[in-house]
């Protein structure tokens, strides 16, 4: 068990019998409870914000600054006309004008942070999808194009009526473009208007999609950021003396929920570590030193990240203020963890939760003996059960400890559903719990286990590969720096598993030598992986995730071409469609005369093994 100094006794407590959860929160919503802080340590540090270059001095904002920053950047909003229900969307780095614009927002109308590497069309088609009447931007400045793309952005979304452009070089004045810092200057410190949300209001749209589907738009109640916050924060024991470093970006619920909103709500410091997080090369390279300067107690991150700072030399600097390692956003393999462990000294616990959840359902927490490999517990008033599939939905059936199955939730932290209903069809079972996609199971005392997802699960012959087997088998390999396993169509066993690499810098491994490797290690011999491939770098999302959905697309490519050599194919493409699964479109060299209606037939029939769906391209006049 990790103890907690007597000086710094956890802020929220553990709820009592009995106890409702809106009597545990206390707050009523979002701003609430960062003011009922603000009341106990207005002085206090809330935020460290550290410049692109983690060397000069840092930017200090206390509790009383943030609380007045949020009331500001709310009655800017209302003077600008929005409303309860209107949505403000943003385009922004992680700044501390970041945290007043999704705070403000879900406390003057709702938030839609967005992520601004996205293409304008896409960032725009999310803005119409919510409905979006105002957009927050990052100003004009060399290296990005985050402005340049909010002004498409609202060229493309008539709804749009005000351009609110934070920092950058001041752009060209126009009636329909404000700026933050006049907006901040001119509005009052505190709320001006009445009606303050309440706990059922919407306080933000999350746009996810995870790793596969296509993004939707996650509705975010101020009861289910706030249930989810207390939880987090009552899991690691948050207290005043804690300092976070949050490297993730703030339109990833992760940073916004645990590593922002549970930290005010215990009055921790949040260290943001510059504007792009992990991201920035300086803030990886002097990430221990950084850790060490700030006092940080709570060293948290994705596993890309927490493995790129690993191999980062920590000798000579004192960690001594660490007391806990944080992990969530996706599985963590252990030799990381381990690493992580035995550069701080402290355990190492993750956090299993989703968009649809705030962010958390599962703590390992501090108040038990950590369990490598678990996401712990649910957290106060979330049930987590593990249901069995009936046909591809999860049935009504709880499996008995241990066995796996499709992981369901239900609790006040879990969000009412998407901003499209058609969406949310398949969100919850009939008895009303939401289906998180995930594989694992439960044990005797409760604790959850997470074994993968299900789309990833890989199904050979009718025998199920956890794809995490493979990634945790390679990641052991001294040369491998990540790992991803994925299903390669085969037309015998239905998919296959392959693996793709990246390598440690300077390092140099072959494929054969890591397949050797493997099958020394992974005694299902279902799970040896048919192919490996070794990559300069690995498809990411914008949080860290490995992408699957490219590599399932890359190796399902490099297959097919190999099937079908020889054939006067001008471009093979893969994609996955919800609907159709996997789609393979083909166009061919030549023209469609009856000698290409013959190639067709003949390519059909070699694919008609494969579980994938054959669309055909019109054939372009430079490939005939």
């Amino acid at each position: 068990m990790n103890s907690i100094p007597a000086t710094a006794l956890p802020t929220i407590g553990t709820p009592g019998p009995g106890m409702h959860v809106e009597e545990w929160m206390r707050a009523t919503h979002v701003l609430d409870a960062i003011e009922r802080t603000q009341v106990r340590c207005g002085s206090k540090t809330a935020i460290t914000f550290l410049g692109t270059d983690p060397q000069t001095p840092p930017r200090k904002l206390s509790y009383a600054e943030l609380v007045e920053g949020i009331a500001r950047t709310a009655n800017a909003l209302r003077s600008l006309g929005l409303r309860r229900g209107d949505v403000v969307a943003y385009m922004l780095p992680s700044l501390v004008e970041t945290q007043f614009v999704l705070w403000g927002a879900a406390t003057a109308a709702a938030a839609l942070p967005l992520n601004p590497l996205l293409k304008a069309e896409d960032i725009a088609s999310l803005c119409r999808a919510a409905g979006a009447k105002a957009l927050v931007a990052l100003g004009p400045l060399p290296g990005t194009d985050i402005w340049n793309k909010a002004q498409q952005v609202k060229a493309l979304v008539p709804g749009i009526g005000v351009l609110i452009q934070v920092g950058g070089e001041k752009a060209a004045k126009a009636t329909d473009v404000q700026l933050l810092s006049e907006l901040l200057q001119s509005n009052p410190a505190q709320l001006a208007f009445a009606d303050r949300p309440g706990l059922d209001d919407v306080a933000a749209y999350f746009h996810t999609g995870g790793t596969t589907g296509a993004p939707k738009l996650v509705i975010h109640t101020h009861r289910n950021q706030l249930a989810a916050a207390c939880g987090g924060a009552w899991a690691v024991g948050a207290s005043l003396d804690d300092v976070i470093v949050n490297g993730l970006p703030m339109f990833h619920v992760a940073s916004a929920i645990f590593c922002s909103l549970a930290m005010f709500v215990a009055g921790a410091e949040v260290v943001i570590l510059s504007p792009a997080g992990f991201r920035n090369p300086q803030i990886v390279a002097h990430f221990w030193s950084i850790v060490e300067r700030t006092g940080t107690t709570i060293v948290g991150g994705v596993p890309t990240a927490l493995s790129a700072v690993a191999k980062v030399d920590a000798e000579g600097i004192d960690l001594s203020r660490v007391r806990i390692n944080i992990s969530g956003a996706s599985l963590l393999p252990r030799s990381v963890a381990e690493q992580i462990e035995h550069i701080t000294g402290k355990p190492l616990r993750e956090v299993y939760g989703m968009t649809e959840s705030g962010g958390v359902i599962c703590v390992d927490p501090v108040s038990h003996a950590r369990v490598m490999g678990s996401a712990g517990l649910p957290i106060p008033f979330c049930q987590v059960e593990a249901r069995a599939l009936d046909g591809i939905r999860a049935s009504s059936r709880a499996c008995p400890p241990g066995e796996p199955g499709v992981l369901v939730v239900r609790g006040p932290n879990l969000t009412p559903g998407y901003k499209d209903p058609v969406q949310s069809a398949t969100l919850f079972t009939d008895d009303g719990w939401l289906v998180t996609g995930d594989v694992g199971y439960v044990d005797v005392s409760g604790r959850v286990f997470i074994t993968g997802r299900a789309k990833d699960l890989i199904i050979r012959s009718g025998h199920n590969i956890d794809p995490a087997v493979i990634e945790e088998c390679l990641m052991r390999h001294p040369t491998v720096a990540d790992a991803g396993a994925v299903g390669m169509p085969d037309a015998y066993a239905g998919e296959v598993p392959v693996a793709y690499v990246t390598l440690r810098p300077g390092a140099q491994a072959t494929e054969e030598e890591l397949l050797a490797f493997a099958k020394l290690t992974i005694h299902e011999p279902p799970a040896l992986p048919r192919r490996l491939f070794v990559l300069d770098q690995l498809p990411m999302t914008a949080v860290g995730k490995i992408f699957k959905p490219a590599l399932r697309q890359d190796c399902a490519q490099r297959h097919l071409r190999e099937v079908l050599l020889g054939e006067p194919i001008a471009a093979l493409t893969v994609r996955e469609d919800p609907g159709r699964g996997q789609v393979v479109c083909i166009e061919l060299a030549s023209a469609a005369t009856e000698a290409s209606r013959a190639t067709r037939l003949r390519i059909a029939a070699s694919l008609e093994g494969y579980l994938l769906t054959l669309d055909w391209a019109t054939p372009r006049d430079d490939h005939v």
